[in-house]
């Protein structure tokens, strides 16, 4: 590694550092003396709607990575590094060896799309975890509710690339080879049918360019491998509200999930009973993230039956300060969904490369709604 590579990715990562750690102390529930309260349902719908329908091995990984907001930052930044673009299979597992990171942002970097939407949208990553921490039952049963409104509006389904099983009321999401994963896109506002929270209406994800709806309602992209060591197998009981992490095939109940302190690197927490439960200090979620422009890379989707939270409800989204082309909008938004914070004036601060690994990719089957979406040829 060069001496000018060394320098670009540690500056990185105190850039990353500096992003999640300066919450304002007037902002931190506990210099006010008040606890966070719990988030209510539609909160905990608006965070969860983006990856409810992700099969539930990709949900986990996506869940456990984003109580580690700070290595999801150093891992964009490593994913955009030119040096670790082309990486993949054996070059991408040893190069993985020397990081630091836990096995779920680990994983995740075999899903390039999946960890550039967490990346750019740092915000949204952090109260998402926080939630998690504090409140794993409620973003499971959000999860559930999310799948219940998917499955009657026609948009959750088996498909060649998944096998949705019903237990009673609840829905899992299994990939159809348990080797291959595929990341589907969907769009919020139309993948679960009318949205029932008028006042938090759900996030949205724009679309890598290669991906469209057409009139479908889910497409997937290319399968990816998930054959590699640092995945495991992210399982869940979703009667017993259990989240667990080990071998391939393992009960969830048997293999929880543990959250590990040392992998948060001083992030502060949303609520007093979760920093005082890890020992760590308490801030708000979705501070002031410095060194970062904001932009368009996730906004509350509207469709139809919706309307747009006030000002004061919506989430600020920022995204990386170099310029990127890679999650263009994928229809126009109006002005009222236009993201906040310091402005333009921070783009530029880096020049690291934005180019990222991209998986195979496999032709989508048709969804069995509406027109035949996919990736653009």
């Amino acid at each position: 590694m060069s001496i000018r590579v060394l320098i670009i990715r540690c500056a990185a990562v105190l850039f990353g550092a500096a992003a999640l750690c300066s919450l304002t102390a007037a902002q931190s529930p506990a210099a006010s003396g008040t606890s966070a309260p719990p988030l209510t349902p539609a909160q905990l719908d608006q965070l969860t709607a983006p990856i409810a329908l992700y099969s539930d091995p990709l949900l986990g990984m996506v869940l456990a990575a984003s109580t580690y907001p700070l290595e999801v930052v150093e891992a964009g930044q490593w994913l955009q590094d030119s040096a670790n673009a082309d990486l993949a299979g054996s070059e991408l597992t040893n190069a993985l060896q020397t990081e630091s990171w836990d096995a779920s942002v680990k994983s995740l970097v075999a899903f390039p799309d999946v960890l550039r939407m967490m990346y750019g949208n740092l915000q949204w990553t952090e109260q998402l975890g926080d939630a998690f921490l504090a409140q794993q039952s409620d973003v499971m049963d959000s999860v559930q509710r999310l799948r219940q409104r998917a499955a009657a509006a026609g948009t959750l389904q088996t498909t060649p690339q998944q096998t949705v099983v019903t237990d009673g009321d609840d829905y899992t999401i299994d990939p159809v080879d348990a080797d291959q994963i595929f990341v589907p896109y969907y769009d919020p506002s139309l993948a679960y049918g009318p949205w029932p929270w008028a006042g938090y209406p759900p996030y949205f994800f724009p679309f890598p360019p290669d991906i469209y709806l057409g009139g479908a309602l889910i497409v997937f992209g290319g399968g990816i491998d998930f054959g590699w060591p640092y995945g495991g197998w992210y399982g869940w009981d979703w009667h017993r509200h259990g989240f667990g992490h080990g071998p391939r095939g393992a009960p969830a109940v048997g293999h929880p999930w543990q959250f590990d302190p040392g992998h948060r690197r001083g992030v502060p927490f949303r609520d007093a009973a979760t920093a005082s439960r890890y020992g760590g200090s308490t801030g708000a979620a979705g501070g002031a993230f410095r060194g970062y422009a904001p932009g368009a890379a996730m906004r509350p989707s509207v469709g139809e039956g919706t309307r747009a939270a006030p000002p004061e409800q919506q989430l600020p989204v920022t995204r990386p300060a170099a310029p990127r082309e890679d999650f263009p909008e994928a229809r126009p938004r109006p002005p009222a969904f236009e993201s906040f914070g310091p402005g333009p004036q921070t783009r530029g601060e880096s020049s690291r490369g934005s180019s990222s690994r991209s998986a195979p990719v496999a032709a989508p089957a048709p969804s069995s709604r509406g027109g035949g979406g996919g990736r653009r040829p």
